[in-house]
């Protein structure tokens, strides 16, 4: 379940929010019913931004050994095939 907070709760209940990361989970910060951040724990950022970086170095590799080349389109729609199953 998403943890959706106002951006206030950072400020006034900053032990609440910590232990909610802390644990794992995103605490998603709302100003004014919008949208404005995500906080999340060191560890949980470094292994998002370690498995980008992955597939992005996966993706690259791909590019460098191979002649195929997808449109937006064919890209997107096997996308969506893969999304579905």
């Amino acid at each position: 379940m998403m943890n959706i907070r106002p951006v206030s709760d950072l400020r006034n209940k900053y032990p609440e929010i910590e232990q909610l990361v802390l644990g794992g989970e995103e605490v998603y910060l709302t100003k004014n019913g919008y949208g404005s951040m995500v906080v999340m724990s060191i560890e949980q950022y470094s292994k998002l931004k370690d498995a980008l970086e992955m597939k992005l170095d996966e993706a690259d590799f791909q590019a460098e050994t191979t002649d195929e080349r997808l449109s937006h389109d064919e890209l997107f729609s096997k996308l969506r095939g893969r999304i579905s199953k």
